[in-house]
Formats: C-alpha cells, structure tokens, sequence
C-alpha cells in the first residue's frame, strides 16, 4: 500500500486525521526551512556528537520556561540587552600551550570564524572549573587576573603587549563555576580577526608554592572529567532579527504556548487554532539538534463567515470585506484565517566545526488565530 512509504514529518490532526507528508515534501521542507535557521546546508557532524555545556542546557530550559515571549536572555550581572544567540568555543590547542609548565598561568586561544559578521556582539564570558582544596599553609585566597594579548612576544627580543580586562579574588575553599568578562578582546577580535592572540589568565597568591598547586582547570590534564570542566568561552550576539519589545507590548501580549480561546462548534467549523507538530527526528536532524526533538508549530483554518464574531481577532477591512462577501459572494471572497500571534521558540544545535548554539527564533509557533 503506497501510503506506508511516506514518512510523516507534520502530525496534523484536523477532524480527527492525520496526514502524511511524501518524501518529495520533505524535500522540500528542508531546502526552505534551513535558511530560516541561518543556514545554507545542514550541520555535517565529524564523529561523535560534542559534549553539550550544562549552561546552555540550563539557560534552553530557562527560555522555554518564561511566560512570556522574549529574545533576552535572562542573564544578571551581564549586559545581553537583546542577545538572542549564544555561541559555545573550547579552547584551541597548540605546541604553545606546553610553554605553560605551571598551574598559575595559561593562555587560552578561541577561533571565532563561525560567527557571522553582521551579528553585534553584546557580551562575552570565559566559564572556569573551580575546585576546592586541603586546608594547608598555603592562602586560601588568591587573585585571578585575565590579560588580552595586544601583541605577542619573541623571545630574546621583545616582550608581549597586554591589558588586564577582568579581575576576581577567588576562595580555593569553595567549588563553583567562576566567570570572567572577556568582552573587550573578543569585539576586538571580531573587528580584526588577526590579532586574536587570546587571553593570559594568571592567579597571583601570598602563599608558598601557590604556583604549583592546582584548584582552577585552565590546561588539559589526564582526568576522565576534563571534558566537564575544560574552559569555555560564551559569547552572546544579536542578529538583528527580533525587535526588542516594551513591556507593555509584553503584557498584552499572550502567553507563550498558551492555547487559543476555545470556541464552541457550529455547523461550519470557524477559524481557529489547529494541531500541528513538526518532528526534526522524522526529517533526519536529530543527530546536530540537540532540543527541541520537535516542537507545536500550530496552523490556523476555518470559516470565517458574516457576521464576524469579536473573538476571531478581525480587523475593520475582514468586516467590511465579509459584509461584500454576503452580498456578493461571487465577486469578492471571504476574508482569510491567518496567524495573528506569534511566538519564538528556542533552539540548541551543533555546528558544522562542532561549537554548540543556542539560538531564539522568531515568529515560528501560532499563538492566535483571526480572519484578516
């Protein structure tokens, strides 16, 4: 039977149906959906899928909890303004990082060639394991200092160029997560690609042998966990595609995921809301789209038929054009069910050179339905 080869990518349920969508479709609904997403082709993923940060989980599920509809990434302390992209980078290694014998001092090195020239950049963070160790003699205390390299040095002539950027006090008594504010050389870097020299990252300490003591995870080390607690850079950009909205805007907007009103049936069914699920595991994108594994996308459909009732959302123009339509019926049509609220939704995917992205998409579920 020809319909069990077809692959169903939208589950519709409209009159207790479901329909299936032919491979041709699919097709087509990859080659159209991918732009939307900012991409020209799929992700093409080398090997095992990369360990996923636990932030950008933790900030997925936050997003997708908030009752409302909003680009802004609920961050306190950093300055994301109307960021709606988060971008993960690891450090890149090379035969300079075993110039670094000591655990007091490292550089770290980040490529950020997949970040797109027309994103702003509204901040930038590195995200350091910090672990907790032994009382000793040693202070508990110490400064941690985060240098931009303005110029690097050749040695025996000449030493490297650097300004401090961030500084913190850091307790070794305490396991957490320390954070440092590297916006500065990474809006530079972005500006001028070659002199993205990294940043020096260097504790400083009264103790005794401060240097040789490890409790902040800046260098790779044979640990099984070090895939949990390596260094990782966050920036967070702005495409300019979601228009920040007031707060007033906010409120009287509806809730996201909220249900459109329920409308009691008459003999024609009337515009509404409608099921619609779109399933990326279906079209074959589960393996570099992390979550959601598919997501409500809604449509709206049915009559709308004169008189025009408040809560099919019409505009002055679906009044008047319904009113024509029960004069003359062959000459101007009825007005049309269409979206009239939409909501974003947020994404968490890996790239083609393996960094993981959080990204917010406008406008892609149906929040309210009308008769324009």
């Amino acid at each position: 039977m020809r319909w069990k080869m077809c692959i169903c990518i939208f589950t519709i349920v409209c009159w207790g149906r479901t329909l299936c969508v032919p491979q041709h479709l699919i097709n087509e609904f990859k080659t159209s959906v991918l732009p939307l997403f900012g991409m020209k082709e799929r992700p093409k993923l080398h090997g095992q899928r990369p360990h996923i940060p636990e932030d950008l989980r933790r900030l997925y599920d936050i997003q997708n909890s908030l009752d409302y509809d909003t680009a802004s990434l609920p961050l306190p302390g950093l300055h994301t303004k109307s960021a709606n992209t988060v971008r993960s980078f690891l450090h890149v290694e090379s035969p300079i990082d075993e110039k670094f014998i000591h655990h007091d001092k490292f550089r770290l090195k980040f490529d950020l060639a997949s970040i797109p020239k027309g994103e702003k950049l509204k901040a930038a963070e590195i995200k350091l394991t910090r672990e907790s160790l032994p009382a000793s003699g040693a202070a508990p205390i110490y400064r941690l200092l985060v240098h931009d390299i303005l110029r690097r040095g050749v040695k025996g002539k000449r030493p490297p160029i650097m300004r401090v950027i961030d500084s913190q006090l850091i307790d070794t008594r305490e396991n957490s997560t320390v954070s440092v504010d590297v916006s500065p050389a990474v809006q530079r870097w972005l500006q001028d690609p070659k002199t993205n020299y990294g940043v020096l990252v260097a504790l400083h300490a009264s103790g005794k042998a401060a240097a040789t003591r490890r409790h902040l995870r800046l260098r790779r080390h044979a640990d099984a966990d070090w895939w949990q607690k390596q260094p990782v850079l966050y920036t967070y950009t702005d495409d300019g595609k979601n228009r920040q909205r007031t707060a007033a805007e906010m409120k009287l907007r509806p809730k996201r995921g909220a249900g459109a009103r329920k409308i009691r049936q008459k003999e024609k069914d009337p515009c509404r809301r409608r099921k619609m699920y779109v399933d990326f595991r279906d079209v074959g994108w589960s393996d570099w789209i992390v979550a959601p594994p598919g997501y409500d996308a809604f449509y709206c459909f049915g009559a709308c038929d004169y008189p025009l009732p408040e809560h099919f959302n019409t505009t002055n123009h679906a009044i008047v054009q319904s009113l024509v339509n029960s004069m003359k019926p062959t000459e101007v049509p009825k007005p049309c069910c269409v979206p009239t609220s939409l909501s974003s939704i947020s994404m968490l995917y890996v790239a083609s050179d393996g960094n993981v992205i959080l990204k917010n998409y406008k406008d892609m579920v149906v929040v309210g339905c009308g008769c324009r």
